[in-house]
């Protein structure tokens, strides 16, 4: 099987109602679509594993569970292992190294976007538009800010994609720009 975006989408909506979920996905999804283009890589695939990397999360949450479900509902349904395992990989703690650059930079852009969203929530526009890499790198240094993202797995992934985290910030953020409505991030009008 060769699942499509729309495989993924439908995968994704079975399996999730939480819009902020949903916002996620699809944050992640642009994010590793930027990155394919920056690093010459399939933007299909990296974009069906972003979209599809925590759909069973919300049915799923623990640690015990969760990605770990989704693994084995992919495996049923015939999905891809090179999918299945960038999704086994975004969890630090499943045990699966991150080997190729598509794992790589699923982990490396996965926290970040939770980061950005919340940035962009906290200006009295609530637009991403506004959001600036220092605005994020600002909120970076309150640890009680969005307490609940790793920025050392965000640093981590910068650095094991070679790309420093000033850069990392702007290509993610760029890329959830460019879906700005999507993630109801335009701002008020």
């Amino acid at each position: 099987m060769q699942p499509t975006r729309e495989d993924a989408w439908s995968l994704l909506n079975e399996y999730t109602k939480s819009p902020n979920l949903i916002k996620h996905a699809l944050a992640v999804e642009a994010a590793m679509r930027a990155y394919a283009r920056r690093f010459g890589e399939d933007e299909e695939l990296w974009g069906i594993v972003g979209l599809v990397h925590d759909f069973d999360y919300e049915q799923h949450p623990t640690a015990e569970e969760h990605p770990f479900a989704g693994a084995e509902i992919l495996r049923q349904r015939g999905w891809p292992e090179e999918i299945v395992r960038a999704v086994l990989s975004h969890a630090r703690y499943a045990g699966v190294t991150r080997d190729s650059l598509l794992e790589k930079t699923l982990f490396a852009v996965d926290e970040l976007t939770g980061l950005i969203v919340a940035v962009a929530l906290v200006r009295p526009s609530k637009s991403i538009f506004d959001v600036k890499v220092k605005s994020v790198r600002k909120k970076w240094k309150d640890k009680s800010f969005a307490a609940g993202v790793d920025r050392e797995d965000i640093e981590e992934g910068a650095a094991d994609l070679g790309v420093e985290l000033n850069e990392h910030i702007g290509v993610v953020l760029e890329a959830m720009k460019g879906i700005a409505d999507e993630l109801g991030l335009r701002g008020a009008a």
